[in-house]
């Protein structure tokens, strides 16, 4: 099975060869490195920018106002925000001109912690994206979802922002990527370029034959069904609430677990359905606390939901600190670990209604 860098890679060739990417650019992204976390490698289109980030996202609004379609890389999103009025007015685009002028580009960038960055390289960014309007935002957690909301991005009429959790890059699926060979070594011999500097001068991708398959913008996932109470999230999170309510479940708590996979446009009538049938709810991603996405969310299930809630409300978020720490003992007291998701579940469905 794919991992999720190598999903990524795989939609990226598909959109160059079937959907009309014309660029696909940012630092280190072209060869010999293929990206920082080997996401471009191999492909035709991809070349290196210089170290601006300003000048990444420039080019880009550039390119989509022009009728092209980019895909762009911000490094690590600790970066991007000295990028945030250009996101602007790239989102403003279509609003401002009533729908005349459309910028059909994708800007992925690396999420979140996990992978023990410190403070200049464990920054989420999914909050911040929420609030530039004209964006959609998505999260993919697994590689089948990785590729096809890669597609959906790359064929949307307007900008997409493309969060890639850093700590998931090498986690490898359970469902096949339509045209993927079953052989992970198959895979990696036909599209990982080699280690050795020289080998890698002359390696060409063998590229599987992909199919088109796009997840939709704005639905979520349904990972697990119960009644004993509601659990959203994405991203990084989303694999450990699953596999700790897989865990509870043989202890007879039943969750209702969902990806919300896309933070804008994001499926409240997933959530409804499900809070209205168990009264009881938590949110769980790593951004900081304050300001978080999850609260927004949080609101709304109080505005429209409260009759229906059998217990407050829950989010678990990371902390309101200004970066985490390089020390694993810091970060991990720093985002939700699995100990703390796990707390949180348990006491959800044991507080008294």
């Amino acid at each position: 099975m794919a991992s999720l860098a190598q999903a990524i890679r795989m939609a990226l060739h598909f959109g160059e060869k079937n959907l009309e990417v014309s660029d696909i650019f940012g630092e280190d992204v072209g060869p010999p490195l293929g990206g920082a976390f080997t996401v471009t490698q191999g492909l035709e289109k991809s070349w290196n920018s210089p170290l601006d980030e300003r000048g990444i996202i420039g080019m880009a609004t550039g390119l989509g106002l022009a009728g092209k379609r980019c895909v762009a890389e911000i490094q690590f999103c600790d970066y991007i925000f000295n990028t945030i009025d250009l996101l602007k007015l790239a989102g403003n685009a279509c609003w401002t001109s009533k729908g005349e002028f459309n910028v059909p580009i994708v800007v992925m960038t690396p999420v979140g912690s996990g992978i023990h960055g410190s403070v200049y390289h464990s920054h989420s960014f999914d909050a911040w994206a929420a609030r530039i309007p004209g964006w959609k935002v998505v999260m993919p957690a697994t590689p089948l979802d990785a590729y096809g909301l890669m597609i959906s991005a790359i064929e949307d009429p307007n900008p997409v922002l493309y969060l890639i959790p850093k700590a998931l890059m090498r986690a490898r699926g359970t469902e096949l990527i339509p045209g993927e060979p079953p052989s992970d070594k198959e895979l990696r011999d036909m599209i990982d370029a080699p280690v050795d500097a020289k080998a890698r001068a002359s390696w060409k991708p063998k590229w599987p034959k992909l199919e088109h398959y796009a997840v939709p913008i704005g639905k979520a996932k349904h990972v697990l069904q119960g009644n004993a109470a509601t659990v959203v999230s994405y991203g990084r999170q989303l694999p450990i609430v699953a596999q700790i309510a897989e865990k509870l479940r043989e202890q007879g708590i039943d969750y209702d677990v969902f990806d919300l996979r896309t933070i804008y446009p994001y499926d409240w009538e997933a959530i409804k359905e499900s809070v209205e049938r168990t009264g009881r709810v938590l949110f769980v991603n790593e951004d900081t606390e304050i300001a978080n996405f999850g609260e927004h969310l949080l609101r709304r299930t109080c505005d429209e939901l409260f009759y229906s809630l059998k217990v407050r409300p829950r989010l678990l978020a990371g902390k309101q600190i200004p970066g985490v720490g390089i020390n694993p003992v810091l970060e991990d007291v720093s985002v939700p670990q699995a100990n703390h998701i796990e707390k949180e579940m348990i006491e959800l469905v044991q507080e008294p209604s």
